[in-house]
């Protein structure tokens, strides 16, 4: 994720998958359908104020629960460009990646505030609140995984892989 300011959702400790994404949206796996629906038991006006681009930011175990790909998916979807949390469940972690999404784990997560503006940079690990005038570290993803994001997934990572 390049230096692009963006707004910031906060969530607290634990929300797992059938809060992302609830159990009785799961028969279809339409992303665009799905996105209509993120987050809508933990803040039922969440898809409307969201802006394409915008951030979650999260406590401990984000994406704990079912090993459910619908969640990242209906997240990037919905338009948000990146979670950070304390920790992420592992296989949300892993599935977050596959989809494309970016997300990045910070100890001081709960310092940075609903509707605070930030910026990421994921190459060289730091988050700026703009808004708090703060700078945070953090450790820089893998670069494969970093090659995943910038694919847009798995999927897209593999074919052009396939293509060289």
């Amino acid at each position: 994720m390049s230096q692009k300011e963006a707004t910031v959702w906060k969530f607290g400790d634990n929300i797992d998958t059938d809060l992302i994404i609830a159990a009785r949206y799961l028969n279809t796996s339409d992303p665009k359908v799905l996105a209509l629906h993120v987050m809508e038991d933990a803040d039922p006006e969440f898809v409307n104020n969201l802006t394409r681009g915008d951030v979650i930011v999260a406590g401990e175990n984000f994406g704990c629960g079912s090993s459910r790909e619908h969640a990242p998916i209906a997240l990037k979807e919905a338009g948000v460009s990146a979670i950070v949390a304390k920790s992420f469940a592992r296989i949300f972690y892993r599935n977050a990646f596959n989809m494309g999404l970016p997300i990045y784990e910070l100890k001081e997560s709960d310092e940075i505030e609903e509707l605070d503006k930030i910026t990421i940079n994921s190459k060289s690990g730091e988050i700026t609140n703009i808004t708090q005038n703060k700078s945070y570290r953090f450790t820089p993803i893998p670069p494969f995984m970093q090659e995943l994001v910038e694919s847009g997934g798995l999927i897209n990572f593999a074919k052009k892989e396939l293509n060289q």
